[in-house]
This record gives C-alpha cells, structure tokens and sequence, in this order.
C-alpha cells in the first residue's frame, strides 16, 4: 500500500532559500552601486557639455545672447545636499536699451553630483584642463580678467564667449561625487572662439592627469 505522505519544503529548508536569495539580492545591489554611480557622473557630465554646446548654437542661430550659470543647490523633492545645476538665460538685443535676461530653462544634474573639486587634482598650469586655473575652484571663469572666479559664460551670436562686461570669458568648471576622485570630469570654454572640451582625470603610471575627452 503507498503512503499518502506529500513530500515538500520544510521550514528550515524554506528559511534556507530565502536567506540565499537575499544574499544573492544584497550581492547585486553592491556590484551595481559603483555601476550607477559612474552613471550619474557621466549624465552629469554629458548634460553640462550638451548645455553649453546647445546655446553656444543656438545663440549663433539667433542671433541673441545666451547667458549659462553654474551654481549647487539644494532643491527640495530632488537634492537633499546641494546638487549641480544649470541655469540659462536668454538676452535679446534691443535700442537703445537692451531687456533683462529671462530664465528659459533649468537644468538639473543627478542628485550626488555638485561641482566639485577634490585633493588629489593637478595644479600647475602645465597639467590643469586648458592652462585654466590652479584646480581650486569648482567653477572658474573669466580667468585673467581679475575679477574673480565668475559662475557663468555668456554665448554671443559670434559664438564666443564672454561676461556681460564684455570681456572675453574663458575658463573652467570641475564635478564630480563626493570622496571619489577619479569620478571627476571637467570641461573648459575658451573664450575667443568659444571653444567647448571636455576632460576627464585618471591615474596614468601613478599621476593624476586630465585627459580630453
């Protein structure tokens, strides 16, 4: 006669599973952290170079002036530390007075990136991204015109760049996350011609060096 008893999990086995299962989870979620964390460098990175080039354009294109600001915030429902974000304002030419600028967008970068510098970056001009700078200053423009560090550039319908004193504005702006170093990217904009590069810093046989991207 068979037996009529089922076999199955019993609890100490379920219990085995389960703990397996959350190991395997907790494993996972530690590899992807590094993972999202260069990518949210990385969306920082490319939007701050899409913004620049974008209304560097768009100013030749309509012949109006594009005024980009750098500063971290903290914004409630999206930051809780003081974030990287972006600021743009149009400036229409008019006679004999020109309009002030209106804000047209805002752009925010991810969360856990601010811009940024960190011990560690190079600091002569030999070795900092364009000659731009001593690697000190998160955002670092209007370099030589003694005036101090400017947050912004402002894009003319030449497609140079320059403050609203109408000087040239060259310089240089660094982000990156907090306590990781070589997240760090960089981009510059040389004044003149307007010229946007951007860079990123790596140990190359044990020296910190930006290399352009």
């Amino acid at each position: 006669m068979e037996s009529s008893k089922q076999s199955g999990f019993s609890l100490l086995e379920l219990m085995i599973v389960i703990a397996i299962g959350f190991t395997a989870a907790a494993i996972s979620v530690i590899t992807l952290i590094p993972v999202m964390q260069s990518n949210d460098v990385n969306t920082a990175y490319d939007r701050t170079l899409m913004a620049l080039r974008n209304y560097q354009n768009l100013a030749i294109t309509n012949r109006v002036r594009y005024i980009v600001t750098f500063t971290n915030q903290i914004v409630p429902g999206y930051c809780a530390v003081a974030c990287g974000v972006i600021t743009v304002q149009q400036w229409h030419y008019a006679v004999p007075v020109s309009p002030a600028p209106t804000v047209i967008n805002t752009i925010y970068l991810p969360g856990d990136v601010s811009f940024s510098v960190q011990g560690g970056y190079p600091s002569t001009p030999a070795t900092v991204p364009d000659g731009f700078g001593a690697g000190l200053v998160p955002i670092d423009f209007d370099q030589g015109m003694g005036l101090g560090s400017q947050n912004y550039v402002m894009f003319m319908p030449d497609g140079s760049s320059q403050d609203t004193l109408g000087n040239w504005n060259s310089g240089v702006l660094y982000m990156g996350e907090a306590n990781n170093l070589y997240s760090s990217r960089s981009i510059t904009v040389f004044g003149p011609t307007g010229r946007i590069r951007g860079w990123r810093l790596y140990s190359l046989a044990g020296v910190n060096t930006w290399v352009q991207q």
